[in-house]
């Protein structure tokens, strides 16, 4: 039955849901009222059901129909994509973009570009994933990812073109709560060795690069808004984006660290890049996302 299916029999039947009658779907297609009968009744054959009850003066839909009609229109959508797809591919239009990012990335701008990217490119299938830290690079080599927003820890692979998007300052704080806020003085190393630090790890490599840990006692998370929850419980101390605690902050639930040295050498900004694998072209709609972001961002 599916085989004598066609896409013109559909867009028929919708044509005569759209307008109202026979005679108004053969006038906006261009076509003479037998046509749209025949069609129909060609349709009603292979498919083994009445899609109109022609008992009346006029046809009306029947509850079949009514069903039919709204999947007709799916699958109208579908092959319109489906032509859109293959006509931006023949422009140099990647068939699909698919993006992973770490958990560090701040959202909002992601959430603007990625926005933007829809509207740019409406027809373009996009796939998206937010990844454990190394998660993106990782999705980012197995071919899973085109493009990664991520942090490179200690150093940009050679195989990966990263293009530098936003420096993150990771300021450590602690919940009003906790024995540290009370310190009265600058936090030394051996003041935070007494505490549980909250660390963002690497689901598949705990054992891998990490960055400002102090000591051993340490309790790792893969999800930044879960550590969230638990630094703002009082379980133990943490670097987190200056973005992610500004609210916090102000409303004294978190209160910043001051510390006596640059503890592991992370005092500084953690750089977020956008990458791709050097060997692996980026298509259209990629290079503007990346263009995008970077001047949102800039």
């Amino acid at each position: 039955m599916i085989g004598s299916l066609t896409l013109d029999q559909l867009r028929v039947l919708v044509a005569i849901a759209e307008s109202g009658s026979f005679s108004a779907a053969g006038r906006r297609l261009g076509r003479v009222q037998s046509a749209i009968s025949q069609s129909i009744a060609s349709l009603e054959e292979a498919q083994g059901v009445s899609l109109f009850d022609r008992s009346g003066h006029r046809p009306t839909v029947t509850d079949v129909g009514r069903v039919l009609i709204d999947q007709a229109r799916a699958v109208l959508a579908s092959a319109s994509r489906f032509e859109a797809v293959a006509a931006g591919t023949r422009d140099g239009l990647e068939p699909e973009l698919a993006v992973a990012i770490d958990p560090l990335v701040p959202t909002a701008p992601l959430i603007d570009s990625l926005r933007a990217l829809r509207a740019s490119f409406p027809n373009l299938p996009v796939s998206f994933s937010t990844e454990g830290l190394g998660g993106a690079e990782r999705r980012l080599r197995s071919g899973k990812a085109a493009v990664a927003l991520c942090l490179l820890i200690p150093a940009v692979p050679d195989d990966i073109t990263a293009i530098p998007l936003l420096g993150i300052r990771p300021v450590p704080v602690v919940a009003a709560g906790h024995p540290l806020a009370s310190l009265g003085r600058p936090a030394s190393r051996a003041d935070l060795q007494q505490h549980v630090q909250l660390i963002l790890s690497d689901p598949t490599d705990p054992d891998g690069p990490s960055y400002g840990v102090v000591g051993t006692g340490s309790w790792k998370f893969v999800d930044l808004a879960r550590r969230m929850d638990f630094l703002l419980a009082g379980f133990g101390w943490c670097r987190m984006p200056e973005h992610l605690i500004k609210e916090h902050v102000a409303s004294g639930r978190l209160v910043p660290l001051e510390l006596t040295e640059d503890l592991s050498g992370a005092s500084g900004s953690i750089m977020i890049y956008a990458a791709h694998i050097r060997d692996r072209a980026l298509g259209q709609a990629g290079r503007w996302l990346l263009e995008d972001l970077a001047t949102r961002l800039a």
